[in-house]
């Protein structure tokens, strides 16, 4: 089974960048979805999704224009469950979850605290909650893959210049310190465990031509529970691929 998460920032701005037509040649299994910033009446390409064999869920935000979540699937689910037991959290559309027969796939948007301390404060609310809330969902379904935009780099080989971004929101000690403790809790990334080396990256700033010159982040993962580990197959960051300022991140499971 193949497994995509990607941060569109926008799927309409994606879809204008030829996003289908990536997705048709992937062909992946599940692709879970961050930053949606639509619903679905408004993206008339659904239509393309059912026809490349997709069953579509999305829980956008209530603001428009804004965050959300949405996940993908030619294989059907059991069921599908819609935010994660949080009024603000589920206001914003950031957590979806597909339940499998044999395990559940979560396509997650963390948010972001770069605007300020009120929104860092709520990605510390977030973090909390979110390691409280699979404490709870894993103990009923122990298979667990948590795919989505992090907006954490867990460690200093995850960023271009961890010196200079110390104190920058998404590299600070108490969001990489939730990473290690999270991940100590039963979870393995598992990019890493294939791929040790340095300057691989899944968001880049539009600023500085950043991109080409590859100074980029590390924030979009694919965490599995311990218990399918063995399960994994592969794990690739698609850097290549451009229709936002993230890339799609590949996981492949047997």
């Amino acid at each position: 089974m193949k497994i995509v998460t990607y941060n569109v920032n926008g799927i309409r701005a994606a879809l204008r960048k030829g996003w289908i037509d990536w997705l048709k040649e992937l062909d992946p299994d599940v692709v879970c979805l961050q930053e949606i910033k639509a619903t679905p009446d408004v993206v008339p390409e659904v239509l393309y999704l059912e026809q490349l064999g997709y069953e579509h869920y999305w829980y956008p935000a209530k603001k428009k224009g804004y965050s959300g979540t949405a996940i993908l699937t030619k294989k059907s689910p059991k069921n599908i469950v819609y935010g994660c037991d949080h009024e603000l959290f589920n206001d914003e559309g950031r957590v979806i979850r597909a339940d499998f027969d044999d395990f559940s796939v979560v396509s997650a948007y963390f948010p972001s605290g770069t605007t300020g301390d009120i929104r860092q404060q709520v990605k510390y609310d977030f973090l909390d909650h979110f390691q409280k809330w699979t404490d709870e969902l894993r103990l009923e379904i122990p298979n667990l893959v948590l795919s989505g935009d992090y907006n954490i780099c867990h460690r200093a080989i995850d960023i271009h210049n961890p010196k200079s971004n110390a104190r920058t929101s998404g590299f600070l000690p108490e969001e990489r310190q939730w990473m290690e403790d999270f991940m100590d809790s039963g979870y393995k990334d598992a990019f890493r465990l294939g791929n040790p080396d340095p300057h691989h990256y899944t968001w880049w700033s539009y600023r500085a031509n950043a991109r080409p010159r590859n100074l980029g982040w590390r924030i979009d993962y694919h965490l599995v529970s311990d218990p399918l580990v063995e399960k994994i197959k592969s794990t690739q960051i698609l850097s290549d691929v451009v229709h936002s300022d993230h890339c799609p991140v590949l996981l492949e499971l047997e």
